[in-house]
Order: C-alpha cells, then structure tokens, then sequence
C-alpha cells in the first residue's frame, strides 16, 4: 500500500512543498511515481518521514539531518532513541505545566496568613521552578569550563531567589525571541538591528558569575565565539533560536560584533 504526496502531506501535517523540497534535496524522494508523475509513499518511506520531522524538532537543519540519517541505517535502534528522548521530554514538560498549574493556584487563592508563611512562599518557589532544571547541565559546563565556574554560577543562581530567578528567564526568552525574530525577518547579521541584539547578547553573557569576563565591559572574544559555535553545533542550543539555521543567524552576528570590537 501506498499514500499520494497530497495525503502524506495531510497526515504528517506538513505542505506538499516541503514534500517535494525533501525531494529535491535527497532527504525523501518517493517510493513511487505513478502515471502522471503522481508521487507515492510506501510504509518505508512514510517511517523515513517520521525520522525527518523528529530531528527537524530537535533544532537540526536539513543538512544534519541527511547526515544523521545517512549514519544512522538502523531505524528501530533509531526510533527506540528518539522515543527515550520524546519521554524524557514529556516528563520535563509535564512537570512545567504541574509547576505553571501550582503558581497560577497561588496566584488566585493567595497565601494563607499565618507563622508558617515563609515556609509556603519556599514551597511555592520550588514548585513554581520544578521542570527548569539548569543543574541537567552540570558535567557539561564543568567539561568546557572548570568546576569553580559551575559552583560560581549554580552558587549564583540558587542566590537569586524565586523572583528574580523568574525575571531572569523572562529575560533570556525575550532575547531568544527577538533573536528568531530578526532571523525570520531577513536582517543580514551586520546590519544595526543584529548588532544591538550581539551587544545585548555579550552584555547577558558578561552578567552571568563564573563565566569567562564576568563583571568586565565585555566578554573574550574567544569566550564569545566558542558560544557561537556551539549555538549551530548543539541541537539543544540551537532550538533556541528556532533550529539550526537560525543560530547560524546569531553565530554570524554574534562574529561580526566581535570582529568591530576587536
């Protein structure tokens, strides 16, 4: 049995266009073409699909992507690791929306008056932060940058306290989100737009205690492109700024402020 490019298209949720643009670039071409160069997708094709838009949600451009599957011929062995990967995910968001569920309860009923108030506003705090684990990151960090910098940081950011905590995602987000609105935008990396947003970019990263040029005018230029780098490199970085090609965005910008600052 076989499915059209119109039915595939509807099934999967993506455009017939994309369909072809996969073919086009090697990625999926059809099992099939049927009389009057219909396209048609058998059951292989329709699980190499399936494999595509997984990576494509990690971040991966369609490059990496090609490579992955190219490296990757074993697509149970496969599908069991994006599976593992997809509950790991469905933990953490389920227990964000328990934390978003438990603030918003808060936040109508109120805290009841009493001596143990400050025991509750603890308790709140934790739970309105359980699922935003930084700590999943610690041997990475202490990889690239030494221990004394994880502890500095962590030190740091258990320092905070709920609010600002709280205020400090609101700011990385919004940078994150002007960042792919520049990108989708079309804004050429050099222009004035995305260099305010590097400027801003190196002034979040000077902030941040135990990282390299904390507290000074601005970060190493090593420092800086190291991270730009790794914004492309790293799937989990890159969804940041809506995948691949859009960290490429801020890894060029992010480039270019540093060579007018040099």
């Amino acid at each position: 049995m076989d499915w059209s490019i119109q039915e595939v298209a509807r099934l999967a949720g993506v455009t017939s266009r994309t369909l072809r643009h996969y073919d086009a670039v090697g990625l999926l071409p059809p099992s099939r073409v049927a009389a009057g160069g219909t396209r048609r997708y058998d059951r292989t094709a329709i699980v190499r699909l399936q494999r595509i838009l997984l990576l494509r949600e990690l971040g991966l451009g369609l490059d990496a992507v090609g490579r992955v599957l190219a490296e990757q011929t074993d697509e149970a062995r496969a599908l069991r690791e994006h599976l593992d990967e997809l509950h790991r995910e469905r933990d953490r968001i389920d227990r964000q929306i328990t934390s978003v569920r438990r603030t918003l309860a808060a936040l109508q009923d109120g805290l009841d008056d009493g001596p143990d108030d400050a025991d509750k506003e603890t308790i709140m705090a934790a739970d309105m932060l359980d699922g935003f684990d930084h700590t999943r990151y610690k041997e990475e960090v202490e990889q690239r940058w030494g221990r004394e910098a994880y502890a500095s940081g962590d030190a740091w950011w258990r320092g905070l306290g709920a609010e600002r905590q709280q205020e400090f995602l609101r700011e990385v987000n919004a940078l994150n989100a002007d960042w792919q609105a520049a990108w989708q935008d079309g804004v050429d990396p050099a222009e004035e737009r995305a260099q305010a947003l590097a400027e801003r970019h190196a002034r979040w990263l000077a902030g941040v205690p135990g990282t390299p040029g904390h507290a000074e005018a601005r970060p190493p230029a090593d420092y800086v492109l190291g991270l730009a780098e790794m914004y492309v490199a790293d799937e989990r970085f890159a969804a940041n700024y809506g995948g691949t090609e859009g960290a490429a965005f801020v890894r060029d910008a992010l480039t270019a402020w540093v060579e007018a600052h040099r």
